[in-house]
């Protein structure tokens, strides 16, 4: 019906032009919808997760995989996604549903809307049935099959909260507004990052009294997919190569892969052990300690100050800057001007470097000088990799001009202050030092 449109307008007018605007720039099998040959073949603006959350405007999600798991190694794959049959038949197993529906249980005792996304409409059925017969829990469930107005009555019902529980198989990953949700279970794999996307997407928007989402994976998605910030929007493909995230074993929690040490429960995890080789060829070191650097250009720069996890009230906190090298990836810095010794001193020259200003002694100050742009732009970074660190380092920088000194008298009302959001904590990576 688009195309349909679209090309009669364009015959009435041709010099139409079409904007597009969307939360999802994918679709679940075709990929991108923004092509060099297609109505939409630009991408003018993008604002990523991490800064809707960063910024207030998204809920942050918090992420669990379920102690029980159904091994998917033996699940066959057909275009680019496994073959329903066979995920239903291997997520309907009696153990792992009973297991399944206990932790959900377990885990949302404090949770007000808890959206499900079964395997099929077997698998749904079951899960509805052992929360109810073992657990006493109603819960709602619709499919595609569900008659309209059912469906609608089961939906008004999870809306208005009468009902905390809701399954569902394939109709709610989609167009489906419920903000209250504040627990996300997949009890299905999926290779689909747009599918993945879709399905914890239901958990991002904000409501009164909800602080964050809880995304329960049984299905070994987060692990196979990655941040939901950083989704690669080409089809995956098996293979053996490292996770893009990894799951604790003491608390469960999915965290970045890179981590030697839970940030959650503070379990260390065993050094990684090295494949015998790769998938493909990597430019990266091949002996310990090789530096390799790369060159990226900086479309964005963003400010927030960190806290570092566990930390108390009085411990010294950071500027973090985030700079946007690409489509949802970020190369990041931060900046210690509360702290003492050599972290200060780096921190000083840091910001002489850009500004004109005198150095701040708190990194609050810090952030609401960046972002009344008393700073030099950042033009493009230089990051490099020593094979064997956890961490890579910006080492480079090309800058603009440095702004000229202002007075604080002479800048606008309000633009020392942070914006609502700039100062939440931005993430909960250590320091990298």
């Amino acid at each position: 019906m688009y195309r349909q449109f679209l090309t009669e307008a364009r015959t009435v007018n041709p010099y139409l032009r079409i904007i597009g605007f969307t939360a999802t720039p994918f679709r679940l099998k075709s990929g991108s919808i923004c092509t060099p040959d297609g109505y939409l073949n630009h991408v003018c603006y993008e604002v990523g997760i991490r800064e809707l959350i960063v910024q207030g405007y998204l809920c942050p999600l918090i992420t669990k995989a379920g102690k029980t798991k159904a091994d998917t190694s033996g699940l066959h794959v057909r275009g680019g996604e496994y073959i329903p049959g066979e995920v239903e038949d291997l997520m309907d197993q009696e153990t792992l549903v009973d297991a399944a529906c206990a932790e959900i249980v377990d885990q949302t005792q404090t949770r007000n809307a808890v959206l499900i996304f079964a395997s099929g409409v077997k698998h749904g059925e079951h899960v509805v049935s052992v929360l109810k017969t073992k657990h006493g829990i109603d819960c709602g469930f619709v499919t595609g099959e569900t008659p309209s107005r059912q469906r609608d009555a089961i939906l008004a019902r999870f809306r208005a909260g009468d009902l905390k529980y809701l399954a569902n198989v394939n109709v709610l990953t989609t167009g489906f507004d419920a903000p209250h949700i504040d627990c996300v279970a997949l009890v299905r794999p999926t290779l689909s990052p747009g599918l993945y996307y879709q399905m914890v997407g239901r958990g991002f928007r904000l409501h009164p009294g909800k602080t964050n989402c809880l995304v329960l994976d049984f299905g070994g998605n987060v692990l196979r997919h990655g941040p939901v910030d950083q989704l690669k929007l080409k089809e995956r493909v098996a293979g053996n190569g490292p996770a893009p995230a990894k799951e604790c074993p003491e608390c469960h929690s999915i965290i970045a892969a890179g981590y030697a040490r839970c940030p959650d429960c503070g379990y260390e995890f065993p050094p990684p052990e090295r494949s015998k080789h790769d998938a493909k060829a990597s430019d990266a070191g091949i002996l310990s300690g090789q530096v390799t650097t790369t060159k990226y250009t900086v479309s964005d720069v963003s400010f927030s100050v960190h806290f570092k996890r566990g930390a108390g009230p009085d411990a010294p906190r950071s500027m973090r800057v985030d700079y946007r090298v690409g489509w949802h990836d970020y190369k990041s810095e931060w900046i210690c001007l509360e702290h003492d010794g050599y972290a200060r001193q780096k921190a000083v020259q840091w910001w002489k470097r850009r500004s004109h200003e005198p150095v701040p002694e708190s990194a609050e100050e810090a952030v609401a000088l960046a972002l009344a742009e008393r700073l030099a732009p950042t033009r493009e970074i230089t990051v490099r990799n020593v094979t064997g660190e956890d961490f890579e380092r910006i080492v480079g920088y090309e800058l603009g001009d440095i702004p000229p000194r202002v007075n604080e008298q002479a800048l606008p009302v309000g633009a020392l202050e942070i914006p609502f959001g700039a100062n939440a904590v931005a993430a909960e990576e250590e320091i990298p030092w």
